[in-house]
């Protein structure tokens, strides 16, 4: 695997203690990515990380219930970045299930491969497979009012390619050292984006090959080089990495786990904005440009400027959607928009 590209800065560093010492208000109102240096490192899976890759294998087959993962298999050709085919049109991985104690004894097995095959067991619940794991293992989101259920990612020296979330990301580098290289939302069309779907992991990725970059190809990625942050993660370290900012993750050895915790901003009842965007496509992009311009205004004016703008001339009980939408009111938007598309 290639090493990374050289990116502009580093990723501010927040030393803590532990979770208890989580500056979550902080992170959230600054919008900025932050490492958080030492926030996991009392785990009960970082402490036998420390000892032995084999000692951390061991320690999740005891919280594991049997129940079968799913995971992507790729031969030595695919060097760790689940990716595309040459066309765009297919994934380069296989998706295979399998028992989760099978799947670490094959990383383990080709440990010392110089190209071995790539296996990434991703976003797998923690509850559901590894249920008690938490007792041990967990940053007591809950306590600063945030719900967000921990997913684990198990692999070996995998790449995910430069994607974004549409939720608050912290993740817990458990086993192992993990490379991530950063991107503010507005460098999107310097990186390239791929297909929406289909897609090595749910979202879009960047196309652009961080290990051998084509700048020919690519021109643009430079600028996005110049905007980037980067920071290396030792086991017990974390990451905060806000809504909607890309990241491009390298997993550093043989054998790696990182565990993460997604969340909203929003309401529990707001959907995702994805939707929005593919409705947008079909609806708006394909118009002509002055009518596309005019729409900008309009969407501007309900949506991109301030929440009470487009209400604020009328009396309360007049306002409906111009308002603030609560839990009743996102159900009826909800059944208003699914009769229209489907008539």
């Amino acid at each position: 695997m290639g090493e990374a590209v050289d990116v502009a800065a580093r990723i501010r560093v927040i030393d803590c203690a532990g979770p208890g010492s989580l500056p979550i208000d902080e992170l959230l109102a600054s919008g900025q990515p932050a490492v958080l240096r030492g926030l996991a490192g009392e785990w009960g899976l970082v402490q036998a990380a420390s000892r032995s890759m084999h000692d951390a294998m061991d320690y999740l087959r005891g919280y594991y219930n049997g129940q079968p993962v799913t995971y992507s298999w790729g031969g030595p050709e695919v060097a760790g970045r689940p990716f595309y085919n040459a066309g765009f049109t297919d994934l380069n991985c296989e998706v295979r299930r399998s028992d989760l104690g099978q799947v670490l004894d094959e990383i383990a097995a080709h440990a010392d491969d110089p190209r071995p095959p790539t296996y990434y067991v991703a976003s797998l619940l923690i509850d559901s497979r590894l249920p008690g794991m938490r007792d041990d293992n967990d940053l007591g989101l809950a306590a600063h009012g945030i719900q967000a259920a921990p997913s684990i990612w198990i692999g070996n020296r995998v790449t995910a390619s430069c994607h974004y979330d549409a939720l608050n990301n912290i993740a817990c580098c458990a086993v192992g050292r993990r490379r991530f290289t950063l991107f503010p939302p507005g460098q999107i069309s310097n990186l390239y984006p791929g297909p929406l779907e289909p897609t090595p992991g749910g979202q879009a990725v960047s196309v652009v090959d961080f290990a051998a970059p084509d700048f020919e190809r690519y021109p643009r990625f430079r600028d996005a080089l110049a905007a980037g942050q980067s920071a290396v993660l030792e086991p017990g370290d974390a990451i905060f990495i806000p809504s909607l900012w890309w990241h491009h993750v390298q997993g550093l050895e043989p054998f790696n786990v990182l565990v993460n915790y997604w969340w909203s901003s929003a309401a529990a009842y707001v959907p995702t904005p994805m939707h929005a965007l593919y409705h947008a496509l079909w609806t708006l992009r394909d118009r002509p440009e002055r009518e596309k311009q005019a729409w900008r205004d309009i969407f501007d004016y309900y949506v991109f400027g301030p929440a009470d703008r487009a209400g604020e001339h009328l009396p309360e009980a007049a306002r409906q959607v111009l308002g603030p939408v609560d839990e009743n009111l996102a159900r009826q938007l909800r059944a208003m928009l699914i009769g229209k598309l489907n008539r």
